[in-house]
């Protein structure tokens, strides 16, 4: 197998990574062949996961602008991933230069990639931490160096708590975060579903037998539980619905290549939280 000039030392090329699957989905290229054959097998379930991450990455999009819009202008991104165009810290800062991003993963190809794209930019920062671990996450110099914990903060959970198993106590992991932030503070999170998903459960979980075989159980939670989430946060209007219909900004960026009416663009949940 081939190693790629930009793999880091020391990385196992022959062990799938969700955010390299991720990256696939979006159309990057910063993934092995071993993860293109099993976001390939994912596919063979759920077609429509591309549409369902493009959605994922245009709300998360919408997002960042509204937390500028109401005065956030800090951002704590757990479970970034791979940057890929228009990621956070470019929309933060083309929305307010003055804009700070830590992203957090423990993916050492996301991490270093990361820093990689990230070099000279003193108003982003990158920490190798996992969610499972918030109080790992709080101590980092990154945070420290780069976040005022004493005002608010958008604290983004897209596309992570759903590798977090029940056992894992995620409900656990995100009120300590909460628990950490200023009042005012948002909480921005989307959350895999069976519900939207235009396909039977039955077929449907094929590909959570995918995420489960390179050992990244994939969980879905129903919309109340994902609402679980934000307890101690007030909902943002219109609350927790389908990523398209949290306040959809008429015609999509051209970037987002999502056509809101495909159906599989309505699998899953997002929404946003204020901290009183």
């Amino acid at each position: 197998m081939e190693r790629p000039a930009w793999a880091p030392p020391g990385i196992d090329i022959s062990v799938p990574s969700v955010s390299r699957i991720y990256d696939y989905y979006l159309g990057g290229s910063h993934n092995f062949e071993v993860d293109r054959q099993a976001a390939r097998r994912a596919m063979e379930f759920l077609p429509g996961l591309p549409k369902i991450m493009q959605a994922n990455r245009a709300f998360m999009r919408r997002a960042v602008r509204y937390a500028v819009a109401q005065g956030v202008t800090q951002f704590l991104d757990i479970g970034s991933g791979i940057p890929t165009f228009g990621n956070v810290h470019e929309i933060a800062h083309a929305a307010s230069p003055e804009a700070r991003v830590v992203y957090v993963d423990h993916d050492p190809v996301a991490v270093a990639h990361s820093r990689a794209v990230l070099a000279g930019d003193e108003g982003t920062g990158i920490v190798a931490a996992d969610l499972r671990k918030p109080q790992d996450i709080l101590a980092a110099p990154e945070v420290a160096q780069l976040l005022d914990l004493e005002r608010p903060v958008a604290l983004l959970l897209v596309a992570v708590l759903h590798f977090l198993e029940d056992a894992d106590d995620p409900y656990t992991a995100v009120a300590e975060l909460r628990d950490a932030l200023a009042p005012g503070s948002l909480l921005v999170l989307t959350h895999a579903s069976y519900e939207g998903i235009p396909l039977s459960q039955e077929v449907a979980s094929g590909t959570v037998g995918v995420y489960r075989d390179i050992r990244n159980p994939l969980v879905m939670r129903s919309g109340e539980q994902i609402g679980r989430f934000f307890d101690g946060f007030e909902l943002v209007e219109p609350g927790v619905v389908s990523m398209p219909l949290w306040r959809p900004e008429g015609i999509e960026d051209p970037e987002d290549g999502e056509q809101p009416e495909d159906p599989y663009a309505f699998s899953g949940f997002g929404g946003v939280g204020r901290k009183a």
